[in-house]
């Protein structure tokens, strides 16, 4: 119920915060007068902002499973399997939240968390990366999805990619009546032309990349905020030090774009301010700083 009532306190404050500052530019009177509801604007760019993102939190974990292939382990199959179950177990009570599903997929080394709440989440683990580690490690790695669980990074991210969605929407609006306008001053037509079409075009691009940067900024944060909650829950940073450093000499299996913030990487992304995931140098000096 808290994260529901932050979801709509969000949206809510976000489409109060660009009401005020469209009164304050004086641009509530010129896009009135130019034939723009700005109130149905901030309607519409909150709904499209937030929709789709929160949409995708809720489908978020049969999406991952679908998409990976994991396969839940519902009764132990064998040791290992008991092993994992076990261990997730304690990492959530030691976390305080309630018990995850937990799922194995083929693949490369990697794991992710995904789920729309603390009380409906999933912690996958790829075969790749059992066999590439030892036990510790791999309790390590689940420590750091628990903390991500714990943290409620699917839902924070979720806000923050609802935000800036927001922000496009109404903006890459707003710059196309401005443009439109300019380029018919002398046109009485009424109703938007084709410079309100082209340029909300490049705006939701553009400005949409410039979103990109901003998430990603904030994704980085929650990796190096699990990093620390694994190293908590697991008594010290050691085991999470060894497992990033094992990472860093394996390829980590690449995962669908739906999880891919949930995941590992082993490396950043070929455009640093676009990486979801610190480089493991950085994140292996932020916990040893911890020490």
């Amino acid at each position: 119920m808290k994260r529901i009532l932050l979801f709509l306190g969000t949206n809510l404050a976000v489409v109060l915060v660009l009401g005020i500052v469209a009164h304050l530019l004086g641009l509530n009177r010129f896009l009135t007068a130019n034939g723009l509801n700005l109130g149905a604007l901030l309607g519409f760019a909150a709904i499209m902002g937030f929709g789709g993102a929160f949409i995708s939190l809720l489908i978020s974990k049969p999406v991952a499973k679908w998409s990976t292939g994991a396969q839940t382990i519902g009764q132990a199959r064998n040791q290992h399997e008991q092993w994992l179950l076990d261990t997730v177990g304690r990492l959530a009570q030691g976390a305080g939240i309630p018990m995850p599903e937990v799922a194995i997929y083929e693949g490369e080394p990697n794991a992710f968390a995904t789920g729309a709440t603390k009380n409906n989440s999933l912690v996958a683990v790829s075969t790749g990366l059992l066999n590439a580690m030892s036990q510790e490690e791999v309790e390590a790695v689940l420590a750091h999805e628990v903390a991500h669980i714990a943290n409620g990074d699917m839902v924070t991210l979720t806000l923050i990619q609802g935000v800036v969605n927001t922000f496009v929407v109404f903006l890459s609006r707003v710059v196309g009546y401005l443009v439109d306008s300019f380029l018919r001053r002398n046109d009485e037509q009424s109703g938007p032309g084709i410079g309100y079409f082209v340029t909300t075009i490049v705006c939701d691009i553009l400005f949409g990349v410039l979103a990109s940067i901003i998430v990603a900024w904030f994704s980085r944060q929650r990796e190096f905020r699990a990093d620390a909650g694994a190293a908590r829950l697991m008594g010290n940073a050691t085991p999470m030090v060894n497992a990033l450093r094992r990472l860093g000499g394996v390829e980590a299996g690449e995962l669908p774009k739906n999880v891919a913030t949930a995941g590992i990487s082993s490396r950043p992304a070929w455009m640093a301010l676009f990486a979801s995931h610190p480089p493991i140098e950085e994140r292996i000096a932020a916990l040893q700083s911890r020490r």
